[in-house]
């Protein structure tokens, strides 16, 4: 009886109840699904994935910089090295001493800067208006002393105002010269009426003592020495070199030029008084014109020394800075400074979020692109998260063989660290990749791990090159890993990739005659064999971290002494027969769709192991007895049927047969119908009454997911054809076709493929596969005609003693064929009757 289904309470709705309440609990449901919703984007695979990658990138930078997490400790003038210390990359050390020597040099260098007026700030000038002055006043005094000796003057006032005026002369006279007041000498130039060749032999010595220059002391000028002085010409800016410093005059010197010069210059005038005079004028008229400059001075000296540019001495990546035990000395602590300025956590910090945005714009445009995955739809969680921890752990191991690299070549001389980085085996990362993601995923872990090994190289492209081509390599050879030793061919491969490479850049460098590129042949012939070793290590322990199934645990999971296969023959040998065959069917059509033929086969030997819980609800296991699902509704039966997908997908969990077969279990019915029993279903519900509305279509589905890979697929395809073939009565050829066929067409209309691969071409490569496995099954054979029993006289039997004995010879040497039967059987009465009904019970129970 088909039981009713109850209507579900959550869809009743209560009648008392207003819109305006149902809305507000509308509204506030769509306020909780939406704030859940808001909530759940954080924790979806994508931001999952995000999470993985800038941990990644996070992680990778500060491994780059690693003085952000451990500050270096500072040391005083005086402190015992608690521990060795070694220069972390190369850096310079500035020579203070050197430096500072050379600035003092070239500080003296420098020439002084004198500010030169030829003209002695216009004396000349000065000396004309002074005399001419003079000269006017005097022809006024005339003309009043003319006009008082006529009688014509006016008044006595105005002769008055000619003293005062003659007593201003005097002294505008001085101020004109810029020279004291001397009323004597004054007089004695107004008595001779200011005469024009005493005003020419003052203008002639000033001018000639100036042109050649007077400074204030001589004294000056002697610390100058060679290097000289340099004129500015305060008129017109010009500036003259001069290392004729004796040329110059002092206020002394001076003196004596006009006292050798007065007789010439003088000649011819009288009286003597105005001789002296004109000495007296010029001397006191004589200044300084050439003045020193200071301030120009200090800034051409101050630029001298900023030109000087520093002396360094290079510290090279690895040298001893200092030594446990030792005293810190000034030397010691100038070195640790420079060294402590490289690793400033400030400047650190804005470093590593700069490296961390740039490792993360690689690896987000290479994921974006899709290359971190062989599938449409990304890369799973578990996936990204493998590949994170194989590049961290990679990462890991090329900081480590650079470390000791440099510490071993510390030791030696005839050969660089260089030449030991040729045995990083960084490929051993995209062998690993390319087994459980494919080459072309391998592909692009070699480039992201290439790029990083790159950076802790010191940037270096040939190694850039030398890791990337290693790990493609690597990454080819284990296209087809089907055995262990495929690693270490795959590694020997590498190692003659390795040793090509390593001898071409040693040569690039110029050093290939040299015992560093016998070190680095033989760094590159270990680091191709250490990439197989590591990836054989690593292997087992990634396969149960991370449930991955490959090649050689699929051989394993096929032997047929397997506990679970053992056990479903035992319990369920029609399934088992069932799965062998379907087994068959899979392999033979994977190879025609480009799928992985071993894949498909394990999961047909496992897809069905569910039916081991309950066995006798299957038909290939009831072998003649009652049919269980005869006493049950369709309803229970299909829940039966259905739970062998649930009890399969436990049993693979328990045994560890893997993510891949698990969900080729999960898969290979899809969302197909029972039709069998949803159709009795259907009868039994017209029988009641017309009630079969209430049977629900989806109550007699598997509940999937359809098959999501080839694989999948192929099985889904395989198990429904098989089944179907064992309810043809005459299996020839063409009704295999046709039962293949509606077979096929049946789950592709349902829509069960749509979600996988396959594609038309697929399905058509399928069918015909199938069509052939099929045919060698159910194949005919020839009946074979039954021999008529015939008996021989005991008479004729009976060889004769001689014949018998000669046999007998013929038969210890080993020919059996000519060796007589025994004496004749005497048969009793009765004994073919018991052997015709011992063949009838034989295999009967």
């Amino acid at each position: 009886m088909m039981p009713l289904k109850k209507p579900e309470r959550s869809r009743l709705t209560p009648v008392s109840k207003s819109k305006g309440s149902r809305k507000r609990e509308g509204d506030a449901s769509h306020g909780v699904t939406k704030g859940r919703g808001a909530a759940d984007i954080w924790f979806r695979s994508d931001a999952k994935r995000w999470y993985i990658l800038l941990g990644l990138s996070v992680i990778i930078s500060i491994l780059l910089f690693p003085s952000v997490l451990t500050p270096p400790k500072q040391y005083k003038l005086g402190d015992v090295a608690d521990r060795d210390i070694k220069a972390l990359r190369d850096f310079l050390v500035e020579n203070e001493e050197l430096t500072e020597k050379n600035r003092q040099e070239a500080v003296r260098t420098v020439s002084s800067v004198y500010d030169f007026d030829p003209t002695g700030t216009n004396t000349g000038a000065k000396i004309k208006e002074a005399f001419e002055s003079g000269r006017v006043h005097l022809a006024k005094s005339l003309e009043l002393s003319y006009a008082y000796d006529s009688g014509s003057l006016a008044s006595e006032k105005a002769l008055a105002d000619h003293l005062e005026t003659t007593n201003a002369l005097k002294t505008r006279f001085f101020e004109i010269l810029d020279i004291s007041f001397d009323q004597d000498l004054v007089d004695i130039f107004m008595k001779n009426g200011f005469s024009s060749k005493a005003e020419s032999a003052v203008a002639a010595m000033t001018t000639e003592l100036f042109r050649i220059g007077v400074v204030g002391s001589k004294k000056m000028l002697v610390n100058q020495g060679i290097k000289g002085i340099v004129l500015h010409d305060i008129h017109d800016g010009k500036e003259t070199t001069v290392t004729e410093l004796d040329r110059f005059y002092d206020l002394k010197t001076a003196g004596e030029f006009i006292d050798s010069r007065s007789e010439v210059l003088t000649r011819g005038i009288e009286p003597k008084k105005l001789r002296q005079a004109i000495l007296e004028l010029t001397s006191r008229l004589v200044k300084p014109n050439l003045t020193f400059n200071n301030r120009e001075t200090a800034l051409r000296k101050e630029t001298a020394r900023e030109s000087v540019k520093p002396f360094y001495f290079k510290v090279k990546k690895g040298e001893m800075l200092i030594r446990e035990g030792e005293r810190i000395s000034p030397e010691h602590l100038v070195k640790l400074s420079e060294q402590y300025k490289l690793l400033k956590q400030k400047e650190m910090l804005g470093r590593v979020p700069a490296m961390a945005i740039l490792i993360t714009c690689l690896l987000a445009a290479i994921y974006i692109v899709g290359l971190l995955s062989n599938r449409s739809s990304g890369p799973e969680v578990k996936d990204l998260l493998f590949q994170g921890t194989t590049l961290l752990l990679i990462f890991l191991m090329v900081i480590a063989f650079n470390f000791v690299a440099f510490e071993i070549a510390r030791g030696f001389t005839f050969f660089s660290p260089k030449a030991l980085l040729f045995a990083v085996p960084l490929a051993s990362g995209a062998m690993l990749i390319s087994i459980f993601h494919g080459a072309g995923v391998a592909a692009s872990f070699s480039l992201i791990i290439s790029v990083l090994a790159c950076m802790v190289v010191e940037g270096r492209m040939e190694f850039f090159i030398y890791f990337f081509v290693g790990s493609l390599v690597a990454a080819s050879g284990v296209k087809r890993y089907r055995e262990r030793g495929v690693l270490i061919k795959a590694g020997l491969k590498v190692s003659v990739s390795n040793t090509i490479l390593a001898l071409s850049i040693e040569g690039l460098y110029g050093s290939f005659f040299t015992l560093e590129v016998l070190v680095a042949f033989c760094s590159a012939l270990l680091g191709g064999v250490l990439v197989g070793v590591v990836a054989t290590g690593i292997l087992p322990l990634i396969e149960m971290a991370f449930g991955y199934t490959t090649d050689i645990k699929l051989l394993e999971l096929a032997n047929l002494d397997q506990p679970l296969l053992r056990e479903l023959m035992v319990q369920a040998p029609g399934t088992y027969h069932h799965s062998v065959i379907v087994s068959n069917m899979v392999e033979a059509s994977a190879r025609a769709v480009h799928a992985n033929p071993l894949l498909a086969k394990v999961a047909a030997y496992y897809h069905d192991i569910g039916k081991t819980k309950k066995p006798l609800y299957f038909i290939e296991n009831q072998g003649g007895r009652a049919n269980k699902h005869e006493k049950l509704a369709p309803s229970m039966s299909s829940l039966i049927l259905i739970s062998h997908v649930k009890d399969g997908v436990e049993l693979a969990r328990q045994y560890r047969l893997g993510k891949e077969i698990i969900d080729i279990i999960r898969q290979h019915h899809g969302t197909s119908l029972i039709t069998y029993f949803y159709e009795k279903a259907k009868e039994q519900g017209e029988k009641k009454g017309g009630k079969c509305l209430l049977v629900e279509e989806a109550d007699f589905r598997y509940p999937g997911p359809k098959p999501q890979t080839k694989e999948a697929g192929l099985v889904m395809l395989a198990d429904g054809v098989e089944a179907a073939s064992k309810t043809l009565v005459d299996p020839t050829p063409a009704r295999i076709q046709g039962m293949v066929q509606r077979v096929v067409n049946k789950i592709f209309l349902d829509g069960q493929l749509d979600e996988c691969e396959l594609t038309l071409k697929d399905l058509h490569e399928i069918a015909k596969s199938f069509n052939m496995t099929l045919g060698g099954i159910f194949h005919h054979r020839i009946e074979y005609p039954e021999s008529t029993p015939r008996i021989v006289a005991a008479r004729e039997r009976e060889p004769s003693i001689e014949t018998a004995e000669s046999a007998s010879k013929k038969g210890k040497n080993g020919d059996t064929a000519s060796v007589p039967p025994g004496p004749p059987r005497v048969e009793k009465k009765g004994d073919q009757g018991e052997v015709r009904e011992g063949l009838k019970r034989l295999g009967l129970s």
